[in-house]
């Protein structure tokens, strides 16, 4: 049994005030996100408007909780980077200012880091970033990874967690309104 037709069957099984929770709890869930978890909402007989809004607000929070632990890895990360290659003694007038000795510890680190291929999706993703920026990326990250790894992967290229958080709460209700709209629109026209 997938993921998918284990949540209609909790769905069918639980109150219609309970079901709007779980609808939330699937949209914490990547690769279900708020996209699938709305059109399991309507599917099940909720609201449009309920399970929208359950499945944005489920989706955003576990994007919230990516993004806040993922800046805190990364700051923890620069900072022992930052430590680890600090120059033992700079002398005056040696031209390294607060701005050079940032790239001074950028060059290094970058250097004795074990550099992986990326996916598929963070490639595809990191495209986004360079030709769109952030609301573009947000927005058309979903086509590559699900929001969570796009938050995950924001964060870690040093963009502020603030700009993530907004963009990422655009693409959700975006997507998310998108795919409801279309499921009540495909529901009707099997039910009429």
């Amino acid at each position: 049994m997938n993921v998918f037709e284990f949540l209609q069957n909790l769905m069918s099984e639980v109150p219609l005030l309970v079901q709007p929770l779980i609808v939330a709890l699937a949209a914490a869930i990547p690769f279900v996100e708020g996209e699938l978890a709305s059109v399991l909402g309507v599917w099940a007989g909720l609201n449009p408007f309920v399970a929208a809004g359950a499945a944005i607000a489920g989706n955003f929070l576990s994007v919230l909780v990516v993004v806040v632990f993922g800046a805190r890895i990364r700051a923890t990360v620069v900072d022992r980077r930052a430590r680890r290659n600090q120059p033992v003694a700079v002398p005056v007038g040696a031209g390294v200012g607060a701005g050079g000795t940032a790239g001074v510890v950028d060059t290094v680190a970058d250097e004795g880091a074990e550099s992986k291929p990326d996916s598929k999706g963070v490639t595809r993703l990191k495209r986004f970033l360079v030709r769109f920026g952030v609301p573009g990326a947000s927005i058309l990250g979903p086509l590559a990874l699900p929001t969570q790894f796009t938050s995950a992967v924001l964060v870690s290229t040093g963009v502020s967690k603030r700009w993530v958080l907004l963009w990422q709460a655009v693409a959700i209700v975006a997507w998310t309104t998108l795919t409801t709209l279309i499921a009540t629109g495909v529901l009707s026209l099997v039910t009429a």
